[in-house]
């Protein structure tokens, strides 16, 4: 049998699924600052190696490799990042579409699009320290360096 429209339940269906949608605006655009930073990281970890190819000085390639190790780690850090990030995008549409059709379709979904969204939320949370860790890595890194240079 199928399912009869109505106008008014498909106007508060969109509107259920209007705040999530926010929050999957959020998600893209973390996504691409991510993605950003894990290409800045691939650029120097390529800089970085091509330096270490070309000397044979023992210290730096000692600093090359420590370098290296924490380049490797926060690219890590930055692709679960990411993973969270699309994690959290996909449990934010699929509850979008659980509130829609919940609403439209009077499937009682409700606890699911709950357990999703919260889910979802957990997903972004999580990926927002890995962020944050992986930042201030970088700075500490930025620091490391400046303490190398001689004093002029």
């Amino acid at each position: 049998m199928p399912a009869v429209l109505d106008a008014n339940a498909i106007t508060h269906g969109i509107q259920l699924a209007v705040a999530p949608v926010f929050l999957l605006t959020a998600v893209t655009g973390m996504i691409a600052a991510v993605a950003g930073r894990l290409a800045r990281i691939i650029d120097r970890a390529r800089i970085v190696e091509d330096q270490a190819r070309a000397s044979t000085d023992p210290e730096l390639l000692a600093r090359s490799y420590a370098e290296l190790a924490t380049l490797r780690t926060r690219g890590r850090m930055t692709n679960v990042c990411i993973g969270l990030l699309t994690l959290c995008a996909f449990l934010i549409g699929l509850t979008i579409i659980l509130l829609f059709l919940g609403e439209i379709m009077g499937l009682q979904a409700v606890r699911l699009a709950v357990v999703g969204f919260l889910a979802g939320v957990l997903s972004f949370l999580l990926a927002l320290v890995l962020f944050l860790s992986e930042t201030v890595m970088a700075t500490r890194l930025l620091d490391f360096h400046l303490l190398q240079q001689p004093p002029r």
